[in-house]
């Protein structure tokens, strides 16, 4: 059964109501939870999305006023990997906080490198990532997860290492676009369809 035979048979089940739920979700972000949301996508990367999340939840409005050695202790105490370097990046990252504001008003290929060049930590898939989170659809979160599958499918050949330059996303990016007009699907549910077949979860 190939990709697409997989993905409508998906359609068909359960999971359907599931992924329409989640990306309704995305959508009804508010403005007060935009910083919230850009310090997860801060947290995940080379890290698990399911801890960062139980890691967003705890912290709550703290990511928008504790200094960074509160962070930092905070983060370690939770497990995070990475404490000392996130909890740098999310101090450093409000002073885009009155940006985030109008994120969502701007061409999703301007959001995006507006995103990769000002916040620290941020790359290609965290700022898609990020606005796929709040409810920017047109965007594809390609993490290894997603290429190990495309690679299986013979959607894309083997990647020479672990990391996937600018040029390479975008082809990528584009060949899920591909993907999606066959099925009449944005980027968002082809991430997240594509994602519950790799990993049998459904995140955000």
């Amino acid at each position: 059964m190939d990709i697409i035979e997989r993905i409508l048979d998906l359609q068909n089940s359960p999971i359907r109501k599931i992924i329409e739920k989640r990306l309704n979700e995305f959508r009804l972000v508010g403005d007060s939870d935009l910083f919230g949301e850009l310090c997860f996508c801060l947290m995940t990367a080379n890290f698990r999305a399911s801890k960062c999340i139980e890691i967003q939840e705890r912290i709550g409005r703290g990511f928008h006023t504790w200094d960074e050695e509160r962070l930092a202790t905070e983060l370690k105490s939770m497990g995070h990997r990475f404490w000392p370097q996130r909890a740098k990046r999310i101090v450093l990252a409000r002073g885009i906080k009155t940006e985030l504001l109008g994120i969502r008003d701007m061409n999703s290929n301007e959001a995006r490198d507006f995103l990769v060049e000002n916040v620290l930590g941020l790359g290609l898939k965290e700022s898609s990532h990020f606005l796929r989170n709040i409810g920017v659809l047109d965007v594809s979160i390609i993490d290894f997860h997603i290429v190990d599958l495309l690679v299986r499918e013979g959607l894309i050949g083997e990647l020479p290492s672990k990391s996937i330059s600018s040029s390479r996303y975008i082809e990528i990016e584009d060949i899920l676009k591909g993907l999606g007009n066959k099925l009449s699907m944005n980027l968002a549910e082809i991430d997240l369809y594509l994602w519950y077949i790799e990993t049998g979860n459904i995140l955000k």
